[in-house]
């Protein structure tokens, strides 16, 4: 509990100082943005004057150098020279590589009146000349980098992301493989002194029957304790017929559930030997029927089918019960989901890794409708 508690702190410490550092991000880059315009606007407006200075001065002798190293200085921005009537008379820094078309010179002019407003040149009230012009391409480079630091910054919270949830399943399995271990350890005391009372009811006068029946029962607890000392260990696969294996889940849970429900085995071939860990695939199995069996909740039709393909080895379990939403079909197999009102939602979940981790398999819901049944499936792969 207090690691969930300090990992939602965190996370939450995260967020805050990502929004903090891209609301920085954002402000500085728009005051330097804003700065930046500015400066350029300043830079035209010594270009019109220096235009002015120039066109109003008649002596041929003055010396325009000044104006001359102004207007040359100004080597980076784009800019069109306009009378009162929209006429270009000159242009500068526009992009030489295409042809100066007046066409183009004009969609120029349109994107840079859209940009900017005009500089106004006045010569002496007698006519007037306007300079339009447009960001220039270190400014364009500044608009891009605000988004150019926020992949960067959403690139790193995603490593944070995949770090904290990476941490997150790692403590989960810790604490599952400990409670699963510490389940069979605590298991293993009792059923010791089970063992011990069925042999002493044996010397009894009580039915064998009875006491075989008790037998089966604690055998069946020893096997369940075994399952879950291995979850967490090193899986070890042997050659194992898969008909048997199944076969033995199938009718002790018959036997041990409603005599209104019809249950139906089905395989082609009585032996089809493929790797398994047994204690564990009979565990999925177990879960699967009895899934099945609380869906048509005691009463309906359960099927359990084994087909040998040439590469793998499909078994399907079909039920009559109450069905999945399609949209709840991969959510099933997510730790803690569950459509019972009783239940832990482990189930699945514990069959999808025991398939998938362990066998290297797959198990899916091959269909399902709503109040008419689901048949979940299992591949298992033969080696090559």
């Amino acid at each position: 509990m207090l690691f969930f508690k300090k990992t939602l702190w965190l996370k939450r410490l995260a967020v805050f100082i990502s929004f903090l550092i891209i609301s920085l991000i954002l402000w500085n880059t728009y005051i330097f943005f804003q700065k930046f315009k500015k400066d350029e606007r300043k830079k035209m407006e010594l270009f019109a004057s220096a235009i002015k200075e120039m066109g109003e001065n008649q002596d041929l002798n003055a010396d325009f150098s000044i104006e001359g190293k102004i207007i040359e200085s100004i080597n980076n921005i784009p800019l069109i020279l306009t009378d009162d009537k929209g006429n270009i008379l000159n242009h500068q820094n526009i992009n030489s590589s295409k042809t100066l078309t007046d066409e183009y010179l004009k969609e120029q002019l349109a994107i840079m009146k859209n940009q900017n407003s005009p500089i106004e040149i006045n010569h002496a009230g007698i006519n007037k000349q306007y300079v339009y012009y447009r960001n220039s391409d270190l400014l364009y480079k500044l608009t891009y980098y605000p988004l150019a630091l926020l992949l960067i910054l959403g690139l790193f919270l995603i490593v944070v992301y995949l770090f904290f949830k990476s941490n997150k399943i790692a403590e989960q399995n810790k604490l599952w493989t400990g409670m699963a271990k510490e389940t069979a350890h605590q298991i293993g005391t009792p059923l010791s002194s089970l063992l011990g009372w069925v042999a002493i009811l044996r010397t009894e006068n009580i039915s064998a029957e009875y006491v075989d029946e008790i037998e089966k029962d604690v055998k069946r607890l020893n096997i369940i304790a075994n399952r879950f000392s291995k979850i967490g260990s090193i899986t070890k696969l042997k050659n194992d017929n898969i008909v048997e294996r199944t076969k033995i889940v199938f009718d002790y849970l018959k036997s041990r559930s409603s005599k209104q429900i019809s249950f139906s085995f089905n395989s082609l071939k009585d032996e089809i030997n493929i790797k398994l860990n047994s204690e564990l695939f009979d565990w999925v199995i177990e879960n699967l029927i009895k899934n099945a069996i609380d869906s048509m909740q005691g009463k309906g039709i359960l099927s359990v089918n084994i087909l040998d393909c040439d590469k793998s080895v499909k078994i399907s379990v079909s039920d009559t019960g109450k069905g999945i939403a399609k949209s709840n079909f991969k959510q099933i197999f997510k730790p803690g989901f569950t459509t019972k009102k009783r239940g832990w939602g482990l189930g699945l979940s514990l069959s999808k890794r025991i398939i998938e981790d362990y066998h290297n398999g797959k198990i899916f819901v091959k269909s399902s409708e709503i109040n008419k049944g689901t048949t979940f499936e299992i591949l298992l792969f033969k080696d090559k």
